[in-house]
């Protein structure tokens, strides 16, 4: 399955998370020139790694 990064606003609540200096600039690469802010793209990689958890874990989340 491919990851796509796409504009997406959405009701939300802060969360503080501390990121790798060197992860943060790989992101900050990869949504140069799209319109989708740090936050979106964090929020779309979350999806989609849920999204895509094996089965037996799905369940335990109740997805």
């Amino acid at each position: 399955m491919v990851f796509h990064i796409k504009s997406d606003k959405k009701e939300s609540e802060n969360k503080t998370v501390r990121f790798p200096l060197d992860l943060t600039k790989k992101i900050e690469k990869a949504i140069a020139g799209k319109d989708v802010t740090f936050s979106g793209f964090v929020i779309q990689s979350c999806e989609f790694a849920l999204e895509n958890l094996p089965e037996e874990e799905k369940i335990k989340i109740g997805n």
